[in-house]
């Protein structure tokens, strides 16, 4: 497991919007009052949402909204990759799977593609609008190479599409998600190769069911 620190950069404070506030304490009500810690994960979640980070000053405010110490906030926070400690580029997060299935199918390509175009890994770019990060297995496999930008999935990426993609959030685009060579789904590209008969699944060969006559109970 890597250490992860807080940034040494932080905020003199931090306010939850009105918004986040609101959908804090729909989720604390999940839960009995004696339990309000619970909602801690998801608590954090909206937090990053609004700031685009979790910083230490709201670690402490989420804190003290959940009554909890304010170490087991931290522990939670530095634990969970999916909780950024640090700003990032306000265009978007770019992480890149770089595990075997990802790796046999070009995603160094992509990581050198992102280290020329945005800068070193982890870092925020000159220009504030990128960080890239190399990750874990997303959980995309079968559509190889890949990568989660902001918070969807792009795959079937090369390094010519991934730059087009860059490129179009560097210009306020935000690109559609989904396969870069419109596969539907996780089908093999050539399109599906089993049950390609719709009677196979559309109950067509159902045979009808004959029930026998039951009698209502008398009352």
């Amino acid at each position: 497991m890597s250490v992860r620190r807080l940034s040494p950069q932080q905020p003199d404070a931090f306010s939850f919007s009105a918004d986040t506030l609101e959908r804090a304490n729909w989720w604390i009500a999940k839960y009995p009052p004696e339990r309000k810690p619970s909602a801690v994960i998801p608590i954090l979640w909206l937090v990053q949402k609004q700031e685009g980070w979790v910083s230490e000053p709201a670690m402490r405010a989420i804190a003290d909204l959940l009554g909890m110490p304010k170490i087991r906030v931290l522990e939670v926070a530095t634990f969970y990759t999916m909780f950024q400690l640090e700003p990032v580029g306000s265009a978007a997060l770019i992480q890149v799977c770089g595990t075997t299935p990802c790796m046999l199918r070009g995603s160094e390509a992509l990581l050198e593609l992102c280290k020329a175009e945005i800068g070193p890994k982890d870092k925020l770019s000159a220009d504030g609008l990128f960080t890239w990060q190399e990750v874990e297995c997303l959980g995309a496999c079968a559509n190889a190479p890949m990568a989660q930008i902001n918070d969807y999935y792009y795959e079937d990426l090369t390094p010519e599409s991934l730059k087009a993609i860059i490129d179009a959030f560097r210009k306020g685009e935000t690109p559609a998600p989904g396969s870069a060579i419109d596969r539907k789904s996780s089908e093999p590209v050539d399109g599906p190769l089993t049950l390609t008969d719709p009677s196979l699944y559309d109950g067509s060969r159902a045979a009808p069911i004959s029930l026998p006559n039951v009698k209502a109970p008398a009352e």
